[in-house]
């Protein structure tokens, strides 16, 4: 079991980050090497400037929120989650005062962040069983959508053990030293393997390890391609 949690915890990261780098570098040389398409640009003619409708586009996403406003509530849901728990990320690696404009423990919400996200994840698992979905969902959409689940449900179950049910066996502390020792290419994982629940860390892991590895193969390359295809669109 230690050498399956060592794998988990230390080989699998980095193999995970070198598929997740080398599969966008390889995303984009395709990308870039496709020969351009004649499309025509400023298909939306505003008077404030394209770069603004780029960005409102990006991230309010009005298209969406004019045809479907509840989905485009969970989607607005979803990724505010997601760009908190990645600033909670950062901060277990190190606390940036840039993040403390509104002093907070780690992670930030006390957990409901991660019930917000867990909702979002459900609605969308759920809607693909619907009628109309479902004709457009292909094996790769639900692959995706349990391994983030599954990812997000243990560790959020970490964070709350912690801070509503005071299970302080396993600190913030003994996180943030993993990470460091990931980072620093000196990985040390007997602070985080030595609790009763530490299981919920390396199977929180192993699901955010698969999804990484999937990310840049997948739909959720729309991430990296939205800014650039949305300043095609408005020119």
């Amino acid at each position: 079991m230690d050498t399956l949690n060592y794998i988990i915890l230390v080989p699998m990261v980095y193999f995970s980050f070198a598929v997740f780098a080398a599969g966008l570098v390889y995303q984009i040389t395709i990308v870039l090497r496709k020969p351009g398409l004649k499309i025509p640009l400023n298909l939306y003619p505003q008077k404030k400037p394209a770069w603004f409708h780029i960005l409102v586009d990006t991230f309010l996403l009005p298209s969406v929120f004019k045809a479907r406003p509840v989905m485009w509530f969970f989607l607005m849901l979803f990724h505010a989650c997601i760009f908190l728990l990645i600033i909670g990320h950062i901060e277990l690696i190190h606390a940036f005062s840039i993040f403390q404009i509104i002093e907070h423990e780690i992670f930030l919400g006390r957990g409901f962040i991660g019930v917000a996200l867990f909702i979002s994840l459900l609605y969308f698992l759920f809607r693909r069983f619907s009628s109309h979905a479902k004709n457009l969902s292909v094996p790769e959409d639900y692959f995706l959508l349990i391994s983030l689940l599954l990812t997000v449900i243990l560790g959020s179950e970490l964070d709350w053990a912690r801070t509503w049910f005071g299970f302080e066996e396993m600190t913030v502390s003994d996180y943030q030293n993993y990470l460091k020792s990931l980072l620093m290419l000196q990985p040390d994982i007997s602070e985080v393997t030595y609790s009763g629940h530490s299981f919920m860390l390396v199977f929180h892991v192993f699901f955010a390890n698969l999804f990484i590895m999937f990310f840049p193969f997948s739909k959720m390359m729309h991430a990296i391609f939205a800014i650039p295809l949305n300043k095609i669109r408005r020119g």
